[in-house]
This record gives C-alpha cells, sequence and structure tokens, in this order.
C-alpha cells in the first residue's frame, strides 16, 4: 500500500507510511523558499559572470560583442550549453547530489523531499527544475510559481506538482528527555548510564 499524506494544518505535513507510521513535515514557507532561491540564483549570475570574463580572456581581451561575432558557431553553442547548464543544471545537480538540498536550501535548512517522504532521485530532481522556467513566467518574477504554492494544499510549485515533489524545513534531532530515557525497557540500561540529564 502506497504512503498516505494529509495536511494538518497550514505549516504541516503529515504522511502516513505503509507500515501505519505517521511521520511530520514542516513545510517550508514561502518566505524561506524566496531567501533559499535568491542564494542560488545570485550563485548561478556569479557563475555566468565568471564565464563571460573567462571567455574575455580567452578571446585576448578584444570586444566582447565583435568576438562574440567573429567566433566560430560551435563556440557559440558551446558557450549556451555552459550557460544552460548553469541555469537548468545548477538546481538538477545540487538536488540529486545534496539529496533535495542546493547551497541556498541548505544554508536555510531546507530540503526537496518525494510526496511518499522519500529522498528525491535525479528524475524528480530533473522534471522539478526544467519545469523552473515556466514557473518563473513572467520572468522573473516566479508568478505563476507563487500562484501555485498558493492554492496546492501542500504549497508546491507546477514544477513540483508534475515531479511528484514537496519542499520541507528540515527536522533537527532533539536529545531524548529525562523521563523518555528512564521509561524505557531494562534491555536499554547502557543507554540509560549513558545519560547526562542537563542541570
Amino acid at each position: 500500500m502506497a504512503a498516505e499524506f494529509a495536511v494538518a494544518n497550514e505549516e504541516t505535513l503529515i504522511i502516513e507510511t505503509p507500515e501505519r507510521v505517521p511521520l511530520h513535515f514542516a513545510l517550508a514557507s514561502i518566505g524561506n523558499r524566496f531567501l533559499a532561491c535568491a542564494v542560488d540564483h545570485t550563485l548561478q549570475v556569479v557563475a555566468i559572470i565568471l564565464l563571460y570574463i573567462g571567455f574575455y580572456i580567452v578571446a585576448d581581451m578584444v570586444s566582447l560583442s565583435a568576438t562574440l561575432q567573429d567566433a566560430p558557431k560551435w563556440v557559440i553553442a558551446l558557450l549556451i550549453i555552459f550557460i544552460f547548464l548553469i541555469i537548468s543544471g545548477y538546481f538538477v545537480f545540487f538536488e540529486w547530489l545534496w539529496n533535495g538540498q542546493t547551497p541556498g536550501k541548505r544554508w536555510l535548512k531546507l530540503r526537496v523531499i518525494r510526496e511518499d517522504g522519500r529522498p528525491i532521485t535525479f528524475w524528480e530532481a530533473a522534471v522539478r527544475n526544467l519545469l523552473r522556467t515556466f514557473d518563473m513566467m513572467p520572468a522573473p518574477f516566479y508568478s505563476i510559481g507563487f500562484i501555485a504554492v498558493f492554492v496546492s494544499a501542500k504549497d508546491q510549485r507546477a514544477g513540483d506538482l508534475i515531479a511528484g515533489t514537496v519542499v520541507v524545513r528540515e527536522r533537527e534531532a532533539e536529545a531524548p528527555t529525562f523521563d523518555q530515557v528512564f521509561a524505557a525497557s531494562v534491555s536499554d540500561l547502557a543507554y540509560r548510564r549513558s545519560f547526562r540529564p542537563t542541570p
């Protein structure tokens, strides 16, 4: 049986696993998602600027516009591919490599997961981010994406709806309380001995 989900309130997503164990996830706020996106887009702009500077240096410091006009077609094609990889591949690469996080999301402690609570694969990362251009329309205001987030039950933009993903806040590990530790079974004696309650 597939995992079931429900939105408990405006900020919490509850996913029930096939074992009937509820998993609680805090949905990422629009503000945090915007800040994470701003960080990522800033890094993209820096990367594109460095790419142009490198191209400018290789072209012996000639006028950039003149260099682009005189450059072979394969050079222009390569430049376009690099820019595309920076714009679209950036999010796909990091979310796939970092298990649903980009530098911006990691800084804001956000993560993209599947609707069933499992980590995303390369496929989900690719689908949700190749549709980012559609979410950004009219560029660069993310108007479609914002509308989708407001009307969807799980705060998903169009890319998330198609890919079956959702953005959540990272769950911070919490130390067990004194009562929780000493309510454990006798078999956890070693665990109890290692417990040092804070004064």
